[in-house]
């Protein structure tokens, strides 16, 4: 039985090469008008909440933060912060994410960034037998265990997404 490949493996794709990590890359077809994670779920064929988007945050002492979230949820910049332990995080201008991890929107991984800027994942995470991130470019996942996820990128768990139903003032 043989599988289409996509053209060229990720640096993301060999960085989890290197540490003998097991994942599988899936293609999507890329709507530039839509790089929501809830339109590439729906592309690949898992649910929003297991397909998890990486966010690059600024905090007040001039660090950037990585921030993995499931598809579906918003980001608490307060819990990023106190998790974080800086006084404020806001998210990182979009003209400044690719020099900052050498990815586009649309393709933002932790894995093989440019910089190896702290990251922190949503406690959800861990719930899921397989999730779903960017491997790097628009257009292809990567679908791996949670562990295997957590031990490549080192992130911290964290509750870091705004609660259902929140009343907001």
């Amino acid at each position: 039985m043989s599988h289409a490949r996509p053209p060229a493996k990720t640096n993301a794709a060999r960085y989890l090469d290197a540490l003998g990590i097991h994942y599988e890359l899936r293609a999507y077809d890329v709507d530039p008008d839509d790089l929501t994670a809830i339109s590439v779920a729906r592309k690949i064929g898992l649910p929003p909440e297991q397909v998890f988007k990486t966010l690059v945050t600024k905090s007040s002492d001039n660090t950037h933060i990585f921030a993995v979230i499931p598809g579906d949820a918003e980001l608490d910049l307060k819990k990023l912060a106190a998790t974080a332990a800086t006084r404020k995080v806001e998210l990182a201008a979009l003209k400044d994410v690719e020099p900052l991890t050498g990815y586009i929107r649309g393709g933002v991984t932790v894995l093989a960034a440019k910089k190896p800027f702290p990251a922190f994942a949503d406690e959800t995470i861990e719930i899921f037998d397989l999730i779903s991130i960017s491997a790097g470019q628009r257009g292809l996942q990567l679908l791996l265990a949670p562990s295997d996820y957590l031990r490549a990128t080192s992130a911290t768990l964290a509750d870091l997404t705004k609660s259902a139903g929140a009343a907001h003032p």
